[in-house]
């Protein structure tokens, strides 16, 4: 059974995730982590949990979910893992950061490209990966279906859908995404998003004003 531990962290109120099972190893998913009290916290989970990180696997790679990135790469020896088409986002980074106010250092870029078919993989636990574009290009939800829940990023959130008008955005692909792909998934399919508190399938399906 996976259990999934969520830390609001950074300026921006992102959703960091760490994914484990019993056997102890964990990834990481949208390490956001900025400031030190926030390192702090998470060196403190993973030791006193006694887990093992494996690597870090991104949903999508707008800057507030990769600040963390180069510090849970050199902490724990870890590659990093996302889909080829957010790439070019992670060298824009930095420069987003400072047109929200904020300072980061560069990222390197993914040691791994998701590609068709692939499954993210830890312990004796593995997510299959739905490409769902429309807020960034390479945007992906990682769905468990033995432990029904999916790891949404921005595709989507409590009452709302992830913004579409950042660069690689389509208002039409998003939506169109979330209907033939998430929307085909059991109601009652828990939603931990990128930003903001969980949710369902079932209850944004027939309440979620950009979705009814």
């Amino acid at each position: 059974m996976i259990r999934v531990e969520k830390f609001m962290v950074n300026p921006l109120g992102e959703n960091s995730y760490v994914l484990s099972d019993e056997t102890g190893e964990c990834i990481f998913i949208d390490p956001g982590f900025y400031f030190q009290e926030e390192h702090d916290e998470i060196k403190t989970y993973i030791a006193d949990k006694k887990l093992k990180p494996v690597k870090i696997t991104n949903t999508h790679c707008h800057f507030d979910h990769i600040m963390g990135v180069e510090f849970i790469r050199q902490e724990y020896n870890l590659p990093f893992h996302g889909h080829p088409d957010d790439a070019f986002l992670i060298e824009r980074a930095a420069t987003q950061a400072q047109s929200f106010g904020m300072e980061m250092s560069s990222v390197s870029p993914l040691d791994h490209h998701f590609q068709k078919g692939d499954k993210v993989k830890f312990g004796n636990s593995e997510l299959e990966i739905i490409h769902v574009p429309g807020h960034s290009p390479g945007h992906v939800v990682f769905y468990s279906a033995e432990d029904n829940f999916i790891i949404a990023g921005d595709v989507l959130f409590y009452g709302s859908i992830g913004r579409t008008d950042l660069p690689g955005g389509d208002y039409n692909t998003l939506i169109s995404g979330i209907k033939t792909k998430l929307f085909k998934l059991p109601d009652d399919t828990k939603v931990y998003s990128g930003h903001g508190p969980e949710t369902t399938l079932g209850f944004e399906k027939n309440s979620n004003p950009f979705l009814t």
